[in-house]
Parts: C-alpha cells; sequence; structure tokens
C-alpha cells in the first residue's frame, strides 16, 4: 500500500492498494461471516492510505459536489473477468470515504484496465 501526490492533477492524490480479492467478487457465495473479514481489512488498508494523503488534497471536500474517482485495475494475470473487478472495489470506497469524511455515494467513478504485472495492484486517483 502506498499514496503519494505526484504525477496527478493538482486537486487530486493518488492510492495504490493491494488488488482486490476474488473473494469480493459478486459470483463468491460464501456466507457472511467468512466474508467479513476480508471486507474489514480492504477497508481498513484503503482508510489508512487514504490518511496518509488525505491533507494533500488542496480542495476542500465539505460541499456536496461529486467526487470523481478514476481507478486503475492491474490484475496478478489474464484469468480474472474485467467485468466482475469494479464489484470488488466497495470495501475500498468505504474505507476512502471514511479517510476524507464524506458519503461515498458522492464518488463518480471512471475504471481502466491495464496490462496484468506481477505486484498486482489498483490505483484509484481521487479528484476534488
Amino acid at each position: 500500500m502506498t499514496a503519494s501526490a505526484g504525477c496527478v492533477s493538482p486537486a487530486s492524490i493518488l492510492i495504490e492498494l493491494p488488488f482486490p480479492s476474488s473473494k469480493l467478487s459478486g459470483h463468491h457465495n460464501a456466507h457472511w461471516r467468512l466474508l467479513q473479514p476480508v471486507k474489514a481489512k480492504h477497508r481498513e488498508w484503503a482508510l489508512k492510505a487514504t490518511l496518509a494523503v488525505r491533507n494533500q488534497l488542496p480542495v476542500s471536500l465539505v460541499d456536496n459536489r461529486d467526487i470523481r474517482v478514476s481507478v486503475t485495475f492491474y490484475p496478478p494475470d489474464r484469468r480474472g473477468d474485467r467485468t466482475n473487478y469494479p464489484n470488488r472495489m466497495k470495501p475500498y470506497f468505504d474505507g476512502i470515504a471514511d479517510a476524507l469524511a464524506v458519503n461515498d455515494r458522492r464518488f463518480l467513478p471512471a475504471y481502466h484496465f491495464a496490462e496484468p504485472c506481477k505486484d498486482a495492484k489498483v490505483v484509484i486517483e481521487v479528484r476534488a
């Protein structure tokens, strides 16, 4: 997990997180008690990574305007179904919203799919 404010627009932050677990996919049929620790772990990762760079966002988020969120997936291989990757992001969005003290319904996400890479990850740019 890393976070930075470099190489992005002046009113944005970058958050880099591990590629979301397939257990978060809508096709995963495990009991909710088994999924809850996975969701909690992903939410906490996003919260901590966002808190690390939150103060680098020079624009206030107190109004009720949309917050643009650009998500780029770097999967571990080509086996996954790209149409299901966005479904895995909910715990990450919840953690980011917690750190920014906003409701995640304000997020206006755009999804991008990169080539697979050894260090699978998801990079999230939050633009105020």
